[in-house]
């Protein structure tokens, strides 16, 4: 059986806790601040646990993280 090749775009994107799960940053964070408020961009800022129907597809795209 050959090796399997890690999605790069995905290994940029998600880090793996010491639990398992796969961690995530939000999306809309990037540009266009001016109109979003102090408290969204507050929120925007942590890291979330990625959804359990995503996680199982996630894992197989990213076999070694």
């Amino acid at each position: 059986m050959p090796k399997l090749k890690t999605s790069r775009a995905a290994a940029k994107r998600f880090k793996k806790t010491g639990t398992g799960k796969l961690v995530r940053s939000k999306a809309y964070k990037s540009h266009i601040l001016t109109k979003k408020s102090t408290k969204r961009k507050r929120n925007l800022r942590k890291d979330i646990v990625t959804d359990a129907t995503n996680a199982k597809v996630m894992k197989k795209i990213l076999p070694y993280l």
